[in-house]
C-alpha cells in the first residue's frame, strides 16, 4: 500500500500543475475567483499536496541506494535559505517573466528579482530537490526529489519559451538587465541591484526560515539539524 499511495500522490500533484491549464481549467477559475483568488486557491491545494508526497514518500518501502552524509544534511541546512528567499522574494513580485510573478509595476531598468533570476520559484524547486536528493538515497525520495529536479528544469524552459513568444519583439529590451541562471546578470554587469531588499519581505523571509526548521521533524518526521 505504501507504494501505491506514493503512486497515487506523486500523479495528482502533477496533474494538478498541467491539467488546469491544458484543460482550460484556470482560466475558468480566474474569471470566478480573480487572479489572486486563484492563485490562493492553487498556492493552497499545491502545499497540501506536496506536504502528502512528502508524507507518502516516507510511509513507503525503504530501499537504500547511498547513505546519507553529514556533508548532506550540512548542504540542505546551507541551502535552504536561498530556496526560501528565493521564494519570498519571487511570490507575486513584479516579474512578468516567471508564472509566479505580475507584470504590473516591472521596470526593466530596475529589475528585482529578475535581475537576480527571471524564474526565482523554479529555481527554488530545483535547489530544494537537489539537495534533498543528495541527503535523502532511499528508492521513494529518489524518485520523489529526481522528478521534482526535472520538473523544475523543463519548466524553466517551458516559462522561458512561452514569455518569449508572447512577448516577441519587446523580450530583449524587457530582458536586458536580467538572467535566467541566478546572479549571471549580477557577474555579467547587466545588472547592479539599487536600493535595499523589500524589508517585510525580508522579515517573511526570516520567519518562514525559523518556522520550517521549527516544525520540520514535527510535520516531517526528520530532524533537520546537520
Amino acid at each position: 500500500m505504501g507504494w501505491i499511495e506514493f503512486a497515487l500522490a506523486m500523479a495528482l500533484f502533477m496533474a494538478s500543475h498541467r491539467i488546469p491549464s491544458a484543460l482550460g481549467v484556470k482560466d475558468i477559475l480566474i474569471q470566478k475567483l480573480g487572479a489572486r483568488g486563484y492563485t490562493t486557491v492553487f498556492s493552497i491545494t499545491s502545499t497540501f499536496l506536496l506536504l502528502w508526497v512528502i508524507w507518502a514518500a516516507g510511509r513507503a518501502p525503504v530501499v537504500p541506494l547511498w547513505d546519507q552524509t553529514q556533508t548532506a544534511r550540512w548542504a540542505v541546512n546551507l541551502v535552504m535559505p536561498v530556496v526560501i528567499a528565493l521564494t519570498t522574494f519571487g511570490v507575486a513580485a513584479p516579474n512578468p517573466f516567471a508564472f509566479e510573478g505580475r507584470a504590473a509595476g516591472f521596470d526593466p531598468d530596475h529589475p528585482g528579482i529578475a535581475g537576480v533570476t527571471r524564474q526565482p520559484l523554479l529555481w527554488a524547486l530545483a535547489l530544494w530537490s537537489g539537495v534533498h536528493l543528495w541527503a535523502n538515497g532511499d528508492l521513494a525520495h529518489v524518485i520523489l526529489f529526481g522528478t521534482f529536479a526535472v520538473f523544475s528544469g523543463i519548466g524553466m524552459k517551458l516559462v522561458e519559451r512561452r514569455r518569449a513568444r508572447l512577448m516577441g519583439q519587446d523580450w530583449s529590451a524587457l530582458t536586458a538587465h536580467t538572467g535566467l541562471v541566478p546572479f549571471s546578470a549580477l557577474i555579467t554587469g547587466k545588472w547592479q541591484p539599487k536600493g535595499l531588499p523589500s524589508l517585510p519581505r525580508l522579515a517573511i523571509a526570516v520567519i518562514a526560515w525559523a518556522g520550517i526548521f521549527y516544525l520540520h521533524e514535527g510535520v516531517i518526521g526528520v530532524i533537520p539539524n546537520p
